[in-house]
């Protein structure tokens, strides 16, 4: 009976480390000290108030790729209106800062797990798990990083400074994004998440000479 005890006692720490472990991987960037022209570049970025429009070659591309992507994110959201507006929000967001959309909602898996008010033990914040000291670096102190736009425009902008810094080396920009630069554990769940959930889905026309 000990025996079984002590065997017990052990999965639970080792499950509970676990889990200590994929919290702490969440939002932890790295404050620094940004250069004149690239803050000032990022300060236009999460400020422009342009109304959000979807970036695809006809509204027949547009619904297609919104009804697919809302099926396979109906689990975790429930509420259809709501997912449109989600999904929405992040095409535009991501395509607007020249990342795949497809890439974000995986960074979205892994780093919230697609819950809105989401906080990591390092207090970011949010879908996409950014620190409040970006508001104060980039933007206002008063800004919501709960607010579904807000929360999307920074962490866009964020990640794709983290490419421009390391010239387009999605592996490294990602280990900046979540503070674990130099380690292949997060890039590596990014990728697979976004690779098993989230690629682009096929046109029509497509599906049916496949």
């Amino acid at each position: 009976m000990r025996l079984k005890t002590l065997h017990k006692s052990v999965i639970s720490l080792a499950v509970a480390g676990l889990c200590v472990a994929f919290s702490a991987q969440a939002g932890t960037q790295k404050e620094e000290k940004l250069s004149a022209s690239v803050r000032s570049m990022m300060q236009r970025a999460v400020s422009d108030q342009a109304a959000p429009k979807l970036a695809f070659s006809s509204q027949q591309e547009a619904q297609l790729w919104l009804d697919e992507m809302s099926q396979r994110l109906a689990k975790r959201m429930p509420d259809a209106n709501y997912r449109f507006d989600f999904l929405s929000t992040v095409h535009y967001e991501a395509t607007r800062a020249g990342l795949d959309p497809h890439l974000v909602l995986g960074l979205i898996e892994v780093e919230s797990g697609f819950r809105k008010y989401a906080i990591s033990k390092s207090g970011a914040r949010g879908f996409m798990q950014v620190m409040p000291f970006w508001t104060k670096a980039i933007g206002a102190k008063d800004q919501n990083l709960f607010h579904l736009r807000t929360n999307l425009r920074y962490g866009c902008t964020i990640l794709r400074h983290y490419l421009g810094q390391e010239k387009g080396d999605l592996y490294r920009a990602l280990g900046r994004y979540n503070g674990s630069l130099g380690k292949p554990e997060y890039p590596n769940m990014v990728k697979a998440a976004w690779h098993k959930h989230w690629t682009k889905p096929q046109r029509d026309t497509e599906r049916r000479t496949s």
